[in-house]
């Protein structure tokens, strides 16, 4: 497996330099009253494609040979991934294929399409998404880009903590949401470096724990397609090259509940007037519901993305 460093890391921002947006960093005062913290909310809701997942995409297509920009990109995701590579690829003038649950956000998809990629659905509970994609490829001379087990994708991913700790400084803790654990590993890497002391907790949603019981017991565990609102979270395992990097890295995985995203989704539309989708509000409603001891510390916070269906959650007039 490639050794995966800081390096990658700062070579993926050179890369991404006026082609990734420098996400805001937002705070809260009654975020901070509350918790007798000081939090920073990261928020790569207003990242292009409205996604972190565009970073990822990006550093790996942009490193693409001739060869591989000639027969296109193929991605399998939930939705944030796939408009990654779709925007990616339209960018860097290059076909993408998505291959996309049925059951996926119609918000999702439909941008992804926006982005001049095909769609190709799938049954979440009964096919393998990953054999399809495989099966595309073969078939078209494509090449596959996975949506976290991937050195440039984690690298490109780890530029969210970077351009956080340019910002805010040092920081004592550090919540980043879980699915494949491409965002928590290259968050990792990069707080590593620029503040060593800083604790990382990964967040995701209970009904999908498989993160947390991986890095408890040791190796990777691999659970049925869980059913939460939290469709980025919806992962069966981590990945092969994200765990090493969690196990030494990360503190520990904690999870919320979908009751508690919705109430996370709500507090940042009502008080932050800010709109992010379900996975997104994962590391957030970790802090807010105070899963982990964080008064008087300097609190960091992805927020992930924002590609949300408001009328799926009743949140329309």
């Amino acid at each position: 497996m490639p050794e995966i460093t800081y390096a990658n890391v700062a070579e993926a921002a050179r890369r991404l330099a006026g082609v990734a947006l420098r996400t805001p960093v937002l705070t809260s005062r009654q975020v901070d009253e509350r918790l007798g913290a000081r939090v920073y909310f990261k928020c790569e809701n207003f990242q292009r494609a409205g996604a972190f997942k565009f970073r990822g995409a990006y550093n790996t297509l942009s490193r693409f040979t001739a060869e591989q920009k000639s027969g296109g990109a193929v991605a399998f995701s939930s939705g944030n991934h796939a408009q990654a590579v779709a925007l990616a690829a339209r960018l860097l003038g290059m076909s993408a294929t998505i291959v996309m649950p049925r059951d996926a956000p119609p918000v999702k998809r439909a941008a992804t399409e926006g982005y001049g990629a095909e769609v190709i659905t799938y049954e979440r509970e009964r096919e393998d998404r990953e054999s399809i994609a495989r099966r595309i490829v073969a078939e078209r001379g494509a090449t596959l880009v996975v949506p976290f087990d991937n050195a440039d994708v984690i690298a490109g991913q780890g530029t969210v903590a970077r351009e956080l700790l340019e910002e805010t400084g040092p920081l004592d803790f550090l919540f980043v949401c879980v699915g494949g654990g491409g965002l928590l590993a290259g968050c990792a890497i990069a707080t590593q470096e620029l503040a060593p002391n800083c604790l990382i907790y990964g967040v995701e949603p209970e009904a999908g724990n498989d993160a947390q019981q991986s890095l408890r017991s040791g190796h990777i565990v691999r659970i049925p397609v869980p059913r939460t609102i939290a469709d980025g979270a919806q992962t069966p395992c981590v990945g092969n090259l994200t765990f090493p990097i969690m196990q030494r890295l990360v503190r520990d995985i904690v999870t919320v509940s979908d009751e508690q995203l919705r109430a996370q989704l709500r507090f940042f539309a009502e008080r932050m007037k800010i709109i992010v989708e379900p996975t997104g509000c994962l590391a957030a409603a970790a802090v807010m519901n105070q899963l982990v001891a964080v008064r008087g510390g300097r609190v960091g916070v992805i927020v992930s993305g924002g590609n949300v269906d408001l009328a799926q959650f009743g949140l329309t007039a």
